[in-house]
């Protein structure tokens, strides 16, 4: 028997071993250089995952909301970094966790910066957003009035120490060769210097510079002169980063696995019970296919099949709970109703939010603070 036999419905299976190596190979390369390695764990979300990155050294975390941060102090990690810009109406949960732990937020606007240090009363420490290029929220590199403006009233807050500049590349993730990757990290932390050089020469000293995107934190080899890189899809990749050249295939360390409930051999399709309640629409490229919401392998003994001949072809529709599969060779024999296919996810970190729970390769379930 294998773990196939105990699944009835759509199920995100995990695979330890390679997920352990993700990690392990990630820490090493980042802490090689002398950079602190605070980890985003808003793709695992679990408490006992966390456990892993325990093992291995790892004190400070990222999270990318309040609820997170709480759920993991509560398990016992005492410095996380919200890297999401500050909600000031969850103030009280702030004012909670400020007085718990060791606690980093995002700042980009100064009326922020004035609401936070009236109301906390324990000191935490406050960085500032820029935006090099992702354009999704932060102070551009040349706004400089408005960053130093806001480097001010942090520096004159009673309860937040100005401790840097952040920043998220997620533009990195559009492209697709090393190069491309490597150029965009080059020049997002050349960016950031020149705003700590700017900084400096107002006076403010030991201004950090926090990165941290998983294509740059893979591809690049020279991270230079940063702080802290804070990568998280790395755990498990998907085929986002498969694509983008940034992970092999048989590096994705999660899988849905969905039945099948049709199939249509004329259309060369079979319709599984999983959908975008439990995979996202995130998508990918597939060929000439624009819009593809994952790729598609068959169970194996050892999990599923691993290497990118063993694809047997890719979601090309997803509903609410239907996806339709577009076989790539023809139906595989064997393949009928109550049949399960191994999906990658296009997203693995949108996939664990939807489902909430993994099954290991032993059958066991590890939760996540969503379950």
């Amino acid at each position: 028997m294998t773990i196939f036999s105990s699944i009835h419905k759509p199920t995100l299976l995990l695979d330890e071993i390679k997920a352990r190596k993700n990690l392990a190979l990630m820490s090493e390369k980042i802490l090689s250089q002398g950079i602190q390695f605070r980890p985003h764990l808003k793709t695992h979300q679990s408490a006992e995952i966390g456990k892993w990155f325990r093992e291995i050294g790892i004190k400070k975390i990222t999270v990318s909301s309040i609820e997170m941060a709480i759920y993991f102090a509560d398990n016992g990690w005492d410095d996380i970094f919200i890297a999401f810009p500050v909600n000031i109406l969850q103030i009280e949960e702030i004012i909670e966790l400020s007085k718990r732990i060791h606690l980093s937020l995002l700042f980009e606007d100064i009326k922020t910066v004035s609401f936070i240090d009236k109301h906390i009363s324990c000191q935490i420490s406050g960085w500032i957003k820029i935006d090099t290029g992702a354009n999704r929220c932060g102070l551009k590199s040349n706004q400089f009035d408005k960053i130093s403006e806001l480097a001010k009233e942090l520096e004159k807050s009673i309860n937040i120490s100005l401790r840097g500049l952040i920043t998220h590349a997620g533009h990195s993730y559009r492209f697709k060769s090393v190069e491309e990757i490597r150029s965009v990290y080059d020049q997002s932390v050349e960016m950031l210097l020149g705003v700590q050089n700017q900084l400096k020469q107002l006076g403010y000293s030991n201004i950090e510079i926090s990165v941290g995107d998983t294509p740059s934190s893979r591809m690049v080899n020279d991270f230079g002169n940063v702080d802290e890189l804070r990568p998280g899809n790395f755990l498990f990749y998907d085929v986002q980063q498969f694509q983008a050249g940034v992970c092999l295939l048989e590096e994705i360390a999660v899988t849905l696995v969905c039945p099948v409930v049709a199939v249509h051999p004329e259309q060369n399709e079979v319709v599984i019970y999983g959908g975008a309640i439990h995979l996202s629409k995130d998508s990918h490229a597939w060929g000439e296919v624009q819009n593809a919401y994952g790729l598609v392998a068959l169970p194996a003994k050892n999990g599923w099949g691993w290497d990118d001949k063993k694809i047997v072809g890719y979601l090309r529709s997803l509903s609410q709970e239907h996806g339709v599969v577009v076989m790539s060779d023809g139906i595989p024999e064997g393949i009928k109703p109550g049949s399960l296919l191994c999906v990658f996810p296009a997203h693995s970190c949108l996939t664990v939010q939807a489902m909430g729970k993994y099954v290991n390769l032993d059958g066991e379930t590890i939760h996540t603070m969503l379950s």
